[in-house]
């Protein structure tokens, strides 16, 4: 579908920046070396292809610290195969959601799996380009945004800087003021951001926040171990929030080798 003013769902989509609203042929078909995995959510079931980019933990872990209400209208910013969207939906039951994701090939993925999942009347996946979102979508149309955004700086060991893989992992295509900037005009006042990131960036990330004017309000770190050291940040901010932030106790992944903490088994929905 091509964008004129592709908001049937008042999404707040409008014209403006290069992007369209993917509308999948045939939902729930598989094409080559694609998968169907199990979300462990309402019978949920999510496309994917492993030589491409598979989401990982840190997508499930954001969906747990994040919360939202089911009149509450969500953008995921960077959405990949759609993982977030679903979970948010599942798990809180918003009632419209979209999804930007600039690669073709993931969000038609992302597109089918909503359709597979007889959700295509409350999520929305687009193709655009994150730098561009604030001409996708209407300035402070959103009460939630999400982002998993790529963590590292630069293109060291990056073998093809085209990948999939690399895209999603490395700042080629989108830095981490792109995410914070426009996430601070798509929300409305008082709304909330939802980020996953690492803790070496975490300075850098507080600084973007607040010239942004989203005030950090909660942060929770993860470790792989209860004697490691962190691994991910999770983080919300609130557009014009006062100042004062929680710090929640640690989230801890592993008990020993290969098994989950209790939390994070519940948060996996097992």
């Amino acid at each position: 579908m091509a964008t004129g003013r592709a908001d049937p769902d008042g999404m707040g989509c409008h014209a403006g920046a290069a992007s369209r609203v993917v509308v999948p042929d045939g939902p729930g078909i598989l094409k080559e070396k694609e998968r169907l995995d199990d979300l462990q959510r309402n019978g949920y079931r999510i496309i994917q292809n492993p030589e491409k980019f598979c989401f990982g933990m840190d997508a499930v872990l954001l969906t747990g610290f994040a919360h939202a209400r089911p009149e509450d209208h969500l953008l995921d910013l960077g959405t990949g195969t759609g993982i977030i969207p679903l979970l948010m939906e599942a798990k809180y039951h918003c009632t419209q959601l979209a999804g930007l994701e600039i690669q073709a090939q993931s969000a038609d993925m992302a597109a089918r799996s909503v359709a597979l999942n007889g959700l295509s009347d409350k999520i929305r996946i687009v193709i655009g380009d994150i730098k561009e979102a604030d001409h996708i979508f209407q300035s402070a149309s959103f009460d939630c945004i999400t982002c998993n955004p790529p963590y590292m700086i630069g293109q060291h060991g990056i073998a093809n800087p085209d990948a999939p893989k690399a895209i999603a992992r490395h700042e080629i295509l989108c830095t981490l003021e792109d995410v914070v900037t426009q996430a601070a005009r798509l929300l409305k006042p008082g709304g909330h951001f939802f980020m996953v990131h690492r803790p070496f960036r975490l300075a850098e990330i507080m600084v973007r926040l607040t010239e942004q004017k989203l005030e950090p309000k909660r942060m929770q770190f993860v470790y792989p171990y209860v004697d490691k050291e962190p691994n991910m940040v999770l983080l919300e901010a609130v557009r014009g929030g006062r100042p004062r932030m929680t710090v929640e106790k640690p989230l801890i992944v592993f008990r020993e080798p290969g098994v989950y903490m209790p939390q994070i088994r519940e948060i996996y929905g097992y």
